[in-house]
């Protein structure tokens, strides 16, 4: 399926970070109206995205729209946006954006694209935003789905969740990247939809553990099952909305997540399968798999709020390398039985 980016620009959107996904939301944003402009960290990448029209290093033989253009000058590549895109690894994000914060128009919308929370802090990346830029509710969104960059970059159909506190945020942005081949809807549910994100990361490990051992679907399955009631357990604790879960920013993205050969937390879960180490995997790849950044403040996350959180506890032990999958496995299934809904 293909798309044509519409013939009125709708405004200047800044889009920080110049990996697979910023690139393909780069992508969406261009078919909605809007001029992108792509700001790479290293300059010899967005002297290339403009020469060749394409990232190379990231999503190879997918031609850019004219509308998007990538600068390594950050000053440049914000001024004048009234929509700033965050899509840097989560556990760069604070310090990124000390640096970036100055240059950002005092009105601007940021909208985050990570998928994490902070080691450390445990701070979910709206509140990292807040801290840094001290901005309001009002100018901070999040978008989560079952996103996966590539398929999105081909243009092939998906939705996901534009959230924002202020309601009539989250629509102007959804108007601001709705394309014919990407379907967003709104929420007001910001907490939900991160929640939702980095805990998908962190269950998408679990079962790409599940398959590098060779186990099948009813195995899998049981991990996403579970891994989503854990979800929400913590989420409700912490005052989201239950349904988000549910929805697209929740069970979409945990489905798209676990499912696809695509996914980088998932691929990441199967080398863990397979017997190679955390330092292993890290020196074989420059894409970030977010949930075993993610996987430890998850799990204290959840510590601290008191709720039972066992993906994430045995996840964090197999990354850290205190446990093996196989006595993850055996650990799981030899917990105390219970009732489904306890």
């Amino acid at each position: 399926m293909t798309s044509t980016p519409h013939a009125a620009s709708r405004g200047k959107v800044a889009v920080l970070g110049a990996g697979s996904w910023g690139t393909a939301f780069s992508i969406v944003l261009a078919d909605g109206g809007n001029d992108v402009t792509l700001w790479a960290r290293r300059e010899e990448v967005a002297a290339a995205i403009n020469a060749e029209r394409e990232n190379a290093d990231y999503l190879h033989g997918i031609q850019l729209p004219p509308t998007v253009n990538a600068t390594h000058d950050i000053e440049k590549a914000l001024h004048g946006a009234d929509v700033v895109v965050l899509a840097t690894p989560s556990q760069t994000l604070r310090d990124n954006l000390t640096t970036w914060a100055p240059f950002i128009e005092p009105d601007a919308v940021m909208v985050s694209l990570m998928k994490g929370v902070e080691l450390g802090t445990l701070n979910r990346m709206s509140e990292v935003i807040h801290q840094v830029t001290d901005a309001g509710p009002e100018r901070i969104a999040v978008i989560s789905g079952p996103n996966l960059a590539k398929e999105i970059a081909r243009r092939e159909p998906a939705a996901s969740v534009v959230a924002c506190a202020d309601e009539d945020v989250a629509r102007m942005l959804q108007g601001r990247c709705h394309s014919p081949a990407f379907r967003p809807y709104t929420s007001v549910d910001v907490l939900g939809c991160e929640l939702g994100g980095a805990y998908k990361n962190v269950v998408g490990l679990g079962v790409g553990m599940a398959v590098g051992l060779g186990f099948g679907d009813n195995t899998t399955a049981s991990l996403i099952t579970r891994g989503l009631a854990e979800t929400a357990r913590l989420a409700m604790k912490l005052g989201a909305n239950p349904l988000t879960l549910m929805g697209l920013a929740g069970l979409g993205d945990l489905v798209a997540t676990c499912s696809s050969p695509l996914s980088r937390n998932r691929s990441f879960g199967e080398k863990l399968g397979r017997g190679l180490t955390t330092d292993e995997i890290y020196a074989s790849t420059r894409q970030v798999a977010e949930g075993a950044k993610s996987c430890s403040s998850l799990r204290a996350l959840a510590e601290k709020s008191d709720c039972d959180a066992p993906v994430a506890r045995y996840v964090d032990d197999v990354v850290a390398g205190r446990m093996t999958v196989t006595d993850m496995m055996d650990t799981i299934l030899a917990r105390d039985t219970k009732s489904e809904m306890e």
